[in-house]
């Protein structure tokens, strides 16, 4: 396999190592952002701290030397795409970057997405630029170890003979209070019902209304804010067929949900519109401000 191209320059498959290398604290902002929220576009991380550092170059490079260094790493999933070589690289936490955390003292047991690694990619993803774009508004986003350390909790609740794993849950500090959220990302692959064991969004949509009419959550998490259920959808007729599913099975709970579409090209530019769109509930309201 090829390591380097025809000017000897790093390649995703290979990259000299650096030795030596110390880290700034922009470099240990992106480090922590990982570790909250899982692998994030370098698009991402350039945005997050682009309030002190404005070249995208300079910062390109510097993510670079942290992977020559071993800070970093590039999960090989993402060459799976078509024409992954001009794609933004996506990063993820080598060894020697949470080892750096943990000899700073700020290393944190986060809830990071799991599963198949492009579902949890977009579960990340999601969450990774709602933080900067709320930062960016003046709030603050609460990740889920932060929510389950209060309470000892887990992240799974029992509901019935079920258990009920979101693929996320984070809140929200407004300047007028706070809201959580359960975040629920669908890349097509559930079935809408299924007569079997299998997960299906029926099942999910019945265990969540059941736990908002029992307030579960409440006494599971030990949640005092107002609590919603938000469902990310990567195709707009599902995210229409789902709501009016919605409708007619949750009932009064209805409004407890919320729907947005997201597209299958998870960039900046994308995301960002993504997250300055309104939400719309299962009553089919508008949600702005979410």
């Amino acid at each position: 396999m090829k390591q380097t191209d025809t000017l000897g320059r790093a390649t995703f498959h290979h990259i000299a190592p650096v030795a030596g290398v110390r880290l700034t604290e922009r470099e240990v902002r992106w480090l922590k952002h990982i570790e909250r929220h899982g692998p994030q576009s370098s698009q991402y991380l350039f945005e997050l701290t682009r309030d002190t550092h404005r070249c995208k170059d300079t910062a390109l490079r510097a993510m670079q030397k942290l992977r020559a260094a071993g800070y970093l790493r590039l999960p090989p999933q993402q060459r799976a795409t078509e024409r992954a070589e001009c794609r933004p690289y996506i990063y993820d936490l080598a060894l020697r970057g949470t080892d750096h955390l943990e000899e700073l003292g700020i290393r944190e047991p986060t809830v990071r997405p799991t599963g198949h690694w492009w579902h949890g990619y977009a579960v990340s993803a999601f969450t990774g630029t709602l933080d900067i774009h709320l930062r960016q508004r003046g709030c603050e986003f609460i990740p889920a170890h932060r929510i389950l350390e209060r309470s000892g909790a887990d992240l799974a609740i029992q509901i019935d003979r079920h258990r009920l794993i979101p693929d996320q849950l984070y809140a929200v500090r407004y300047p007028d209070g706070y809201r959580a959220f359960f975040l629920e990302v669908d890349r097509g692959t559930e079935p809408f019902r299924s007569g079997a064991a299998r997960k299906s969004l029926s099942q999910t949509t019945d265990l969540y209304s059941m736990m908002i009419a029992k307030n579960l959550h409440r006494q599971h998490y030990g949640l005092k804010a107002s609590t919603l259920v938000a469902f990310v959808f990567t195709s707009l007729l599902r995210a229409q067929t789902f709501r009016d599913m919605v409708g007619e099975r949750a009932g009064g709970y209805a409004g407890y949900f919320l729907v947005k579409t997201m597209p299958e090209s998870l960039t900046w530019a994308n995301m960002a519109e993504v997250h300055q769109g309104p939400w719309v509930s299962g009553c089919g309201v508008e949600v702005a401000g979410v």
